[in-house]
């Protein structure tokens, strides 16, 4: 993670507000469509937040774990869960990159706009957390922003100067937040997306199958992948506990 954390708890409204626009939904949408969840289904949701994926989803799975790491923004969620008189949500504070969840506990796991808040090696580590809590056969679908804050790649040029067209006919308020924004990439205090070439290299080395990108008309991007289901699972297993040993 970044060295200045942000902390969620003072932003629980403001969560909630985005959850509610009309591109978040279109997102969760197709997060849904793609998780392909059923009755059988014990679903871990990563950042969970105010409970946009996690209300969603409880009605039609056996369970939902929510986890984040802001103990307000579960709050909320556990609120809006039992008005909903949904019984089969659990929360727990966590970060993506330790899950308190045991061996291959759930067989689905999904997440919106959570992972670039990590730095590229706890992002590594969350990718690996997801594998270790997956069943074999589970399947993992995140949405994220999927660009770099650089201009190497076309899709990143292109991210990069619609944001910043967008902030400058604001005028001087928008100028004001590309300064800020400026700033605070200089002093690696934004967020740190990857991109899907990260994303895809990242899930392979982790150990998944099937991994697929599916990259938005904005920055995000949606992956979906599977664990594998016999020797192919246990292979990634003993190729992650040879790179521990040899780092060690």
């Amino acid at each position: 993670m970044s060295n200045t954390p942000k902390d969620w708890d003072e932003h629980v409204v403001e969560a909630e507000e985005l959850a509610r626009t009309p591109g978040f939904q279109r997102l969760r949408d197709r997060i849904l469509e793609l998780s392909q969840a059923g009755q059988d289904d014990v679903v871990a949701d990563i950042g969970a937040g105010t409970g946009l994926l996690t209300l969603a989803l409880a009605p039609s799975v056996s369970k939902v774990w929510a986890v984040d790491i802001a103990p307000s923004m579960l709050e909320y969620l556990a609120t809006k869960a039992a008005s909903a008189e949904l019984e089969n949500v659990e929360t727990t504070t966590a970060t993506a990159a330790s899950l308190p969840l045991v061996d291959g506990s759930v067989s689905l796991l999904v997440s919106n706009y959570c992972y670039h808040h990590l730095s590229d090696e706890d992002k590594a580590k969350a990718v690996a957390e997801a594998f270790r809590v997956l069943a074999p056969g589970g399947r993992l679908v995140i949405s994220d922003m999927m660009f770099r804050v650089q201009v190497s790649d076309e899709r990143s040029r292109q991210v990069i100067t619609a944001k910043v067209r967008a902030m400058l006919a604001r005028g001087p308020a928008g100028v004001w937040r590309l300064l800020k924004n400026a700033l605070r990439i200089l002093l690696r205090r934004w967020e740190q997306p990857a991109d899907s070439g990260w994303w895809r290299g990242a899930l392979r080395q982790a150990g998944f199958e099937h991994v697929e990108v599916e990259l938005m008309e904005h920055e995000g991007g949606i992956v979906s992948a599977r664990r594998p289901v016999g020797p192919e699972a246990g292979r990634g297993a003993l190729r992650r506990r040879g790179r521990a040993r040899a780092a060690a």
